[in-house]
């Protein structure tokens, strides 16, 4: 009875869990939309198994809801067409482009990543096709994103990023002769891409040297004040041994360890942001290169300026603070405010550029799971 007793009342438990964490409202709100998602997705079925059954051409049904579904970048609604009806894979829009074409003219990465991991036949049929003016893939990606997809990324350095990487993945499913390939306009792909890409490489251009500007700047005062504190530390030196009076306190070798390594950090940072500043800016460096040196450069000012306020509030806490203890705490938690401004300022952008260079993207790997329209 006591082993029953422990179940029902852990099952109690288990339960009003659950129930108080769904009552949280952004909890709530997805579950909510899960459940919208979920019931859209057996309608979009039903309809689908309805259309099926009629005797009527299913062009007229589906046309429509496919393309659509196709230039919003809804997976879902594509797979579950193509799997009823596997020769909707070769319907056209009105400029008589397929499934693989539109998804990158629009940058509708989901799409994308339906056809290349999950579309198994006729695969190179879909790779090797041209338009009217004979541009295959690569030179549709070559050309410029639509707004509304280029504005989804911040700053127009990371905006040129996504697109070179949306380029390099295009460029991997094709064969090499098909790389260099020309069009009607005589133009091979990375032609097309420059050409498309030029205004936005001038703003990229203009973007990060205006960032690394401000930041060198920042590196250079930072420089300037430690390695003046290095000289004159704080108590003076012994006149006889010329040493520091106050040498062998603990608080003191928090200073002079976080004042040399604030000096080194922001040297470090200060030549990154150099090394950008004098680059050449050609359209392959904004996919690696320099956002790895802004990066590296941006977290070794973090560095920089969290080490320069520790040195500084260890020197404070040798001149005034030996003999008040109270005064400890005051000195670190006005320290916490510059540290947590500048974390609320620049985190965001470190972290974007860290998610676009280094992170899993926008293209996913293969899945176990094949269409086969």
């Amino acid at each position: 009875m006591g082993v029953i007793y422990a179940l029902k009342f852990g099952n109690s438990r288990l339960m009003l869990g659950f129930y108080q964490l769904f009552s949280v409202p952004h909890i709530k709100r997805l579950q909510e939309d899960k459940m919208k998602h979920d019931t859209a997705l057996m309608i979009l079925k039903f309809i689908c198994n309805k259309v099926c059954k009629l005797e009527t051409d299913h062009f007229e049904h589906c046309y429509e809801a496919f393309i659509m579904a196709l230039k919003n970048n809804t997976t879902e609604v594509i797979q579950q067409i193509i799997t009823t009806f596997p020769h909707s894979i070769w319907y056209k829009t009105v400029n008589g482009y397929i499934l693989p074409q539109v998804s990158i003219m629009n940058r509708c990465e989901n799409v994308y990543n339906f056809f290349v991991h999950e579309v198994t036949h006729n695969k190179c049929f879909h790779i090797t096709r041209v338009d009217e003016d004979e541009n295959n893939l690569l030179h549709l990606a070559g050309r410029l994103a639509p707004t509304h997809k280029l504005n989804m990324v911040s700053g127009a350095a990371l905006q040129m990023q996504r697109e070179l990487q949306w380029f390099e993945e295009v460029r991997k499913l094709m064969r090499p002769r098909e790389r260099e390939a020309m069009n009607k306009k005589e133009e091979t792909p990375w032609m097309v891409f420059r050409k498309e890409h030029k205004d936005l490489r001038k703003e990229g251009e203009e973007w990060i040297k205006k960032t690394s500007d401000s930041y060198t700047i920042t590196a250079a005062l930072i420089i300037t004040i430690v390695f003046a504190a290095a000289i004159t530390v704080p108590g003076g030196n012994n006149g006889d041994t010329g040493k520091p009076i106050f040498g062998t306190k603990p608080s003191f070798l928090i200073f002079i360890f976080s004042d040399a390594i604030s000096l080194f950090t922001s040297t470090t940072a200060l030549l990154l942001f150099l090394s950008i500043l004098t680059t050449r800016y050609e359209e392959n460096d904004f996919l690696y290169k320099l956002p790895r040196r802004l990066i590296l450069g941006l977290v070794m000012l973090f560095m920089s300026v969290t080490t320069m306020l520790i040195s500084f509030s260890a020197a404070l806490y040798i001149m005034i603070g030996k003999d008040n203890s109270w005064v400890l705490i005051i000195i670190a938690t006005i320290t916490c405010l510059p540290i947590a401004s500048f974390v609320t300022l620049q985190l965001p952008l470190l972290v974007e550029l860290i998610c676009s260079t280094y992170g899993s993207g926008i293209f996913r790997k293969p899945s176990d799971l094949r269409i086969t329209p």
